[in-house]
């Protein structure tokens, strides 16, 4: 039995506080083997650094995975693609000449090979990504020769009919496909018939009293005055943390389950 957390996007640093608040206890009491999290917002609201990426490594995220928002700090993302100190993925479907990988193969103090798979939907956004479809078919068959113990995607898409239409696509092939980006949890975590574990968006970690992850006065100007007002993400009260806890056969690749944990910290 592989226990692995998938923690939804982690947002500025209430959400960070709420990592490392939670993250050491649900290790333990979970008796977790690997923890992923998206991270595209990790650093005020949107993109990474350096210090914030390891900030959440010390308390024991192992893989970072992203989304569109992941080029907000270019000059600092493009530095991070070219360590190796960092499990850092970008979306694989984008165009093949941008920094950094989409799909990694982590291996475990125990030797297990886990496939770590990042994914960009096409639907609502107004970039012109590859087709995530046939670029998951190109990687499973990339690494078909390989005797992998688990395969993990990460989808990061705005529409729940895409990221539903991709779970059925891939089920029985990978051994988990976790949802991300509306920031949004959604109650549908299930085992697919061929058993492939999951979930259309796994949530964020953020503020609580927010318009997911914003300060809900700037978003509610916005909205009644249709100008943009400027964002801003507290920094400090309730932090939401939402995440799936997947366990598969590491002998067959297949998920065995998956259920949703659900915290609330308070971050002073």
């Amino acid at each position: 039995m592989f226990k692995i957390l998938f923690i939804g996007d982690i947002i500025g640093k209430i959400g960070r506080a709420g990592v490392k608040n939670l993250l050491p206890k649900l290790k333990k009491s979970l008796k977790l083997d690997l923890v992923i999290a998206n991270v595209e917002n990790l650093a005020h609201g949107k993109g990474v650094t350096e210090k914030t990426l390891n900030e959440i490594k010390e308390v024991g995220v192992d893989v970072f995975t992203s989304g569109n928002h992941i080029w907000k700090k270019r000059k600092e993302v493009e530095e991070i693609f070219k360590k190796q100190n960092f499990f850092l993925l970008r979306p694989a479907n984008y165009p093949p000449n941008v920094s950094g990988i989409g799909e990694k193969i982590f291996i475990t103090n125990n030797k297990e090979k886990i496939l770590i798979i990042n994914l960009i939907g096409r639907v609502f956004f107004k970039e012109d990504f590859d087709c995530p479809f046939r670029v998951i078919d190109k990687i499973l068959k990339k690494y078909k020769k390989e005797k992998l113990n688990a395969i993990i995607i990460d989808f990061h898409a705005e529409a729940t009919s895409e990221t539903k239409a991709l779970g059925f696509y891939v089920d029985g092939r990978v051994s988990a496909i976790l949802g991300t980006h509306s920031h949004i949890p959604t109650a549908d975590a299930k085992i697919l018939p061929n058993k492939t574990a999951y979930v259309t968006d796994t949530g964020m970690t953020g503020a609580e009293n927010s318009v997911i992850g914003v300060e809900k006065e700037s978003v509610i100007k916005t909205y009644l005055t249709q100008i943009n007002h400027q964002f801003i993400f507290p920094e400090k009260g309730e932090c939401t943390f939402n995440s799936v806890l997947v366990e598969i056969d590491l002998k067959t690749g297949k998920a065995i389950k998956i259920k949703r944990v659900d915290k609330k910290t308070t971050v002073n």
